[in-house]
């Protein structure tokens, strides 16, 4: 477990440890910038599926309706804390309700 949480450790502050002393190109920095985007478009439609061992995937209903209006924050706050706050309280409503 100490050699697992070592290697844990080293793979997230070695990169900050190398880049203080090595500078990233311009290209490079606006590659990485898209880096968060892709993670989270990732996780959004992996959960907008229900899968079904030997058939095609059905579509989670629930997850999509309460993503509407979270993706709605996303675009008008562009603030984390207030797009998970709403994609909570979205689908929290929705379990409320029945759904």
């Amino acid at each position: 477990m100490v050699g697992c949480g070592v290697v844990t450790w080293l793979s997230r502050i070695l990169p900050f440890v190398l880049l203080k002393r090595f500078s990233l190109s311009k290209a490079v920095i606006e590659y990485l910038s898209f880096v968060p985007v892709v993670i989270m478009s990732a996780l959004w439609f992996s959960n907008l599926f229900t899968p079904h061992l030997g058939q095609l995937p059905t579509l989670n209903v629930n997850n999509l309706l309460a993503s509407l209006p979270t993706v709605l924050a996303a675009i008008i706050s562009k603030n984390l804390l207030v797009i998970v706050l709403v994609g909570l309280l979205s689908l929290a409503g929705l379990r409320l309700l029945g759904w």
